[in-house]
């Protein structure tokens, strides 16, 4: 029979931070968090849990609203 192994499931940054709130201010910590379509990474693969996930795509629309990140990246303009 043939072995599989167990991957180790990803704890979400934010709660072993204990942050309270995710600003989308901060341009770096969402670049993370978005792919280079310019897509909201899902939850499977960011390891975030679900509240934290919903934190960080409201705040990821707020920046794109107000202009600190884009829509798409500039290779598909």
């Amino acid at each position: 029979m043939a072995e599989f192994e167990r991957r180790r499931r990803r704890v979400c940054r934010f709660c072993e931070e204990k942050s309270k709130t995710i600003s989308y201010y901060d341009d770096r910590l969402l670049k993370r968090f978005v792919n280079e379509r310019g897509k909201i990474v899902p939850r499977r693969i960011s390891g975030n849990c679900a509240l934290h996930q919903r934190m960080l795509t409201t705040a990821v629309k707020r920046a794109r609203h107000i202009a600190i990140i884009p829509f798409t990246s500039e290779i598909f303009r």
